[in-house]
């Protein structure tokens, strides 16, 4: 018999998903987000993107990326960028979009539907790229419309 579910993969900008949670006030079920998509469909990969702090002895999220890379996840890091802005004040960089993106074109081959997670429409432009490719392609949480 052939499974005519679909091929699919998740795409998850851990650091503004994650802070879009905080700020609504619940925390994701991880392990249950997996299952829902498992039945949902074939799946290939769950990606999770985040950056780190390597240089300290203790990262806050250090304990969630292994608990992710032990139960599914393909955990996606790069260490947190630090730098001094033009007013002297320390700041760090922890963007990941263009290595999710760089991920996702490259799995629009073997996929029939992309879905990503992130905390803001800036990734709104690769759902529209996906679908020109024939790739279902859909983005949660959904960017609200800009209202005056």
């Amino acid at each position: 018999m052939v499974d005519r579910r679909g091929k699919l993969a998740l795409f998850i900008d851990g650091i503004k998903l994650n802070a879009t949670a905080k700020a609504l006030g619940f925390e994701i079920d991880y392990k249950k987000l997996l299952e829902v998509f498992k039945e949902r469909g074939i799946l290939l990969r769950a990606f999770y993107y985040t950056t780190v702090m390597d240089d300290l002895e203790y990262c806050a999220v250090r304990p969630l990326v292994d608990w992710l890379d032990y139960n599914g996840y393909m955990v996606v890091t790069k260490p947190i960028k630090e730098f001094v802005d033009d007013g002297g004040r320390r700041k760090f960089k922890t963007n990941m979009d263009i290595d999710l993106v760089v991920g996702a074109m490259e799995t629009a081959d073997h996929a029939d539907e992309i879905v990503l997670f992130s905390g803001d429409g800036s990734l709104s432009p690769l759902i529209a790229a996906l679908q020109r490719r024939g790739v279902r392609a859909s983005l949660f949480p959904r960017p609200r419309a800009n209202h005056p």
